[in-house]
């Protein structure tokens, strides 16, 4: 059996497209008919998240604990209980490709890590798309880990202890302990996810974060090419992430 996780936090605005895109992922002819079987982490959701949830074919877990990194772990371990061999994870925000799964398990791998882009850039400026773009581009193996595309082996998640109770950054301390215990990572650029450009984090430090700190990096180039002060940009994370 291969399991799908997604934690959401009121989602009701993303969470359908999400579960229908891994519902189509699911039937991918090159996974055999092999079952696959979606959780999603209901963390304190106060809209009609659970609702649209109930609509789909799917599990949900629900938590009290406002950290994602706890609500991964809910997810993981219903998953684990029900016999996934595999585990893949996404975010509510984010539709996967279709063979997003078949892609996952045809590299032979422990963990995946793959890439994201993004749906519609809203009101960033130009500027910021190029330099996510630019961040993100080449070809080949990456060094980038996100949670909206991730996977591994069951086995490989208990022998490192699954997702720590951290609020943010749960998937790199995960893929952190893959590495520390020699697993064999596929970090590659394909299947990637679609992922929103909202501006409002689920979780301190998150892809809008991320995303955020780009705009102002570059707000701040911009404000030093003026001649304005340093310090009126102190507020302003100087480094690209």
């Amino acid at each position: 059996m291969i399991g799908v996780l997604v934690p959401a936090n009121n989602e009701e605005d993303c969470i359908g497209a999400c579960l229908a895109s891994v519902a189509q992922a699911a039937r991918a002819p090159a996974l055999g008919g092999e079952t696959v079987v979606t959780v999603v982490a209901l963390d304190r959701c106060t809209d009609a998240t659970a609702d649209i949830v109930l609509s789909h074919s799917v599990l949900a877990v629900t938590v009290d604990a406002g950290n994602v990194g706890r609500a991964r772990a809910a997810a993981a371990a219903r998953l684990i209980g029900l016999g996934a061999r595999w585990i893949a994870c996404t975010d509510a925000d984010s539709r996967v490709p279709a063979d997003w799964l078949s892609s996952q398990l045809a590299y032979g791998c422990d963990a995946f890590c793959g890439m994201v882009t993004v749906a519609d850039w809203l009101d960033y400026a130009p500027a910021v798309r190029r330099l996510f773009l630019r961040n993100h581009r080449g070809v080949g193996d990456h060094g980038h880990i996100h949670g909206a595309n991730l996977g591994f082996c069951t086995r490989l998640y208990r022998h490192c202890g699954g997702f720590a109770p951290l609020a943010a950054h749960e998937d790199v301390a995960l893929v952190a302990a893959f590495v520390e215990a020699g697993a064999r990572i596929a970090r590659k650029r394909t299947p990637t996810v679609v992922t929103s450009s909202r501006r409002r984090s689920r979780a301190t430090g998150g892809f809008a974060d991320y995303l955020r700190s780009l705009e102002r990096y570059l707000e701040a180039r911009a404000g030093e090419r003026q001649g304005q002060p340093r310090g009126k940009h102190s507020g302003i994370q100087r480094q690209v992430p």
